[in-house]
């Protein structure tokens, strides 16, 4: 078993989470028993995920998308006090990482999704590996937009909605960012890609992407960022002998 307080610190270390201005609390957001044996991972602190830490008996939930978001109501009322008083009555903890996890140059989300879907990195278009979050890498040789769609559709088991740009051929660079990051397409294009990858769609995002001239994909938010949580939780696990268990509760978005 290990102190829950020290599993925190590494991870807080690990992450670098004092780098990032975030939109919610990165770290330890409930409290719950001491020492963690069994960590249980998932994308978000939803009440099917939480239900699923209840049966399995475990320690301590760590998610990507926790609590306690900017300029949500304060309030511990209905749906989130429902998701607190869980963890409260069964002393579990909740652990949180959001743009940390999402950057970290080995167990994010973006080094894990440019892994899966077999991109060659080349950097980030706004700062250093383990810092930015918009990465750029190599396509697999020979795919053009319609073969890009497909293989990432393959990877993530989860077919992409895709918008051509017109007059492109095969795809040489490509750029990427988990989860609703639709707005950095034209960084993307100005960083020289060919193609962008991100989870979710905006209205806007079709225009730009053809008047800009890159290829858009929108893999799916919880689709894109399954990975990140997962290799953490196994870090964990590793450094720690903790068992550790990834649940994916399914979600269309």
């Amino acid at each position: 078993m290990t102190n829950r307080d020290d599993l925190v610190v590494a991870c807080d270390r690990e992450l670098a989470v004092e780098r990032f201005t975030d939109f919610t609390l990165n770290g330890l957001q409930v409290e719950g028993r001491e020492t963690v044996r069994r960590v249980l991972s998932g994308v978000t602190a939803c009440q099917a995920l939480l239900d699923e830490a209840v049966a399995w008996q475990a320690d301590l939930v760590l998610v990507h998308h926790g609590f306690f978001w900017k300029n949500e109501p304060v309030a511990i009322t209905g749906m989130k006090r429902r998701r607190i008083r869980t963890l409260l009555a069964h002393d579990m903890s909740l652990l949180a990482y959001h743009l940390p996890l999402d950057a970290h140059a080995t167990l994010g989300n973006n080094a894990e999704l440019g892994r899966l879907l077999d991109f060659h990195v080349q950097g980030c278009a706004d700062g250093e590996l383990g810092e930015g979050l918009l990465w750029l890498g190599a396509a697999p040789a020979g795919l053009d937009a319609r073969g890009l769609a497909d293989h990432v559709g393959e990877r993530l088991s989860r077919e992409p909605l895709l918008v051509e740009a017109p007059g492109k051929g095969e795809i040489r660079r490509v750029a990427w960012c988990t989860g609703g990051a639709q707005d950095m397409i034209t960084a993307a294009r100005e960083a020289g890609a060919d193609a962008f990858i991100s989870g979710e769609i905006s209205e806007r995002t079709t225009h730009l992407a053809r008047e800009l001239g890159i290829h858009y994909l929108a893999a799916g938010h919880h689709a894109t960022e399954r990975y990140g949580v997962q290799a953490l939780g196994a870090w964990l696990a590793g450094e720690f002998g903790l068992e550790h268990r990834f649940v994916d509760i399914d979600n269309p978005a």
